[in-house]
């Protein structure tokens, strides 16, 4: 590992990171897809969570919470998704599992509490989420709602994810088989010329903006996983022809299932950043065989592209040479990110996910500054300390990460899904390079530099 020593890192965590100065890792590249280094205070959330944030964006399902009532606040509305129709999903219900539950077991709570929402709601569509306290006292969640499905007439579809069965992607896959468990029964053999969107949250509306795309080069969208979905909406979705993969770490799984059960092939795409999004639109107009809508996309992208030329002249000079690091979720962002930050002549000198693969590192490791440092499945500690010891000035992540970012007196950018404002397409390169532009250049960080070097003087004084 070579500068693995120079550095406060578990023994067990070193396969875990690269240098890309020292040709990687022993030769083998970095180790990744596998579960967190027990005592190494992961920044991955758990089975439940990964499963939580997949499906809470469909509008007008209800979500059912079998555990403690902290598992249910912890993930109480935490997506800025957006809804075109019902906000229903917004709302969190739990069962509130206690002391007593656990020594006698929860089902009659959860049977309550369905029942409650089958009647009074008139709810059409609920998810049930089994936590960690439910794998331990055994309530048998699948058979409560397969019961309570022919009770009422309606799908109460079981979502295994006690947190500690896995890791986050393990609740991505549990929330995929969720949804496939709801398609399964509407298989049907007339396709219609159109795509699915896989993995899109609408954060702060960026499914519209996809979907006005496809809809300005002729492509047709059947139906969308996640973002502004609704349960009749999803059912139509084994009739389209093609499935567009926006988020690779949370919905490939999903797009694999969806192959194998309704044969819709699929390819990954990319909507953040000029080269990505302009990229992507042509490409899903070749998978779909549609000269016509391959000449509009190629006519739009380059409309747009001309559009952000000044603009992206004008913020390049103020961040030229300047030094980012990255921690996200998935490594298509990363990647994307990567692309956008070369583009404004700046340097990734850190660059971390939590669910990454092992083609997404060599691509990451392609395009990163040489010096750069490579992260998988980072903890806090790691990113300081390569943070501090490559002097980034910004660090883009998601919430756990911009108290990191401020301690250590630098610029911060939420690219996570808590934000109010939308970083994906054309429109998002705008915004992305404007809060980079306003983040990294205020001139408070001035002020913080100066007042440690103040303090550092009278410390080295006394």
């Amino acid at each position: 590992m070579g500068k693995s020593g120079e550095v406060n890192v578990l023994d067990e965590r070193k396969q875990f990171i690269l240098f890309k100065n020292d040709g990687g890792c022993s030769g083998n590249g970095i180790k990744c897809d596998s579960d967190s280094v027990s005592g190494a205070v992961s920044q991955r959330a758990c089975v439940y969570c990964g499963a939580r944030v997949v499906l809470n964006p469909i509008t007008d399902a209800y979500h059912i919470v079998h555990g403690p009532i902290g598992c249910s606040s912890y993930t109480w509305d935490i997506r800025g998704s957006l809804s075109s129709d019902s906000d229903l999903y917004r709302n969190s219900f739990c069962t509130d599992l206690r002391e007593t539950d656990v020594i006698f077991g929860g089902e009659k709570k959860l049977i309550a509490a369905i029942d409650e929402l089958a009647t009074k709601q008139e709810a059409k569509l609920i998810f049930v989420y089994a936590t960690c306290i439910v794998g331990v006292i055994g309530d048998d969640v699948e058979a409560v709602c397969k019961n309570m499905s022919k009770k009422h007439g309606i799908r109460v579809i079981p979502v295994k994810s006690p947190g500690f069965s896995g890791n986050k992607s393990t609740g991505y896959k549990m929330a995929c088989n969720a949804i496939m468990q709801l398609l399964l029964p509407y298989r049907i053999e007339q396709k219609i010329e159109g795509v699915n969107i896989l993995g899109d949250f609408n954060l702060a509306g960026e499914m519209w903006i996809i979907k006005n795309y496809l809809d300005k080069i002729g492509v047709n969208v059947v139906s969308t996983f996640t973002g502004d979905a609704n349960y009749k909406n999803m059912l139509e979705a084994p009739k389209a022809t093609l499935n567009i993969v926006q988020c690779a770490g949370s919905s490939v799984y999903l797009a694999n299932r969806m192959e194998e059960e309704f044969s819709i092939p699929f390819i990954k795409v990319s909507f953040f950043g000029v080269e990505d999004t302009s990229s992507s639109l042509v490409r899903i107009a070749e998978a779909l065989k549609n000269e016509e809508a391959k000449k509009k996309a190629i006519a739009f992208s380059n409309e747009e592209s001309l559009k952000l030329e000044g603009f992206l002249d004008r913020y390049r000079k103020n961040l030229r040479g300047k030094k980012v690091a990255i921690y996200v979720g998935g490594g298509f962002k990363a990647i994307s990110l990567i692309k956008q930050f070369n583009f404004m002549g700046m340097k990734t000198v850190v660059v971390g996910t939590q669910t990454g693969k092992k083609d997404d590192y060599e691509i990451i490791e392609q395009l990163a500054s040489e010096d750069a440092v490579i992260l998988d499945d980072a903890n806090p500690a790691e990113l300081e300390t390569f943070i501090k010891e490559k002097g980034a000035d910004i660090l883009v992540g998601g919430v756990k990460e911009r108290p990191l970012a401020y301690k250590l007196g630098i610029a911060f950018c939420d690219h996570n899904h808590e934000r109010k404002h939308a970083l994906a397409g054309f429109e998002g390169v705008d915004n992305f390079t404007r809060e980079i532009n306003q983040s990294i250049n205020n001139p408070m960080w001035q002020y913080i530099k100066e007042n440690k070097t103040l303090e550092c003087g009278k410390e080295c004084s006394l």
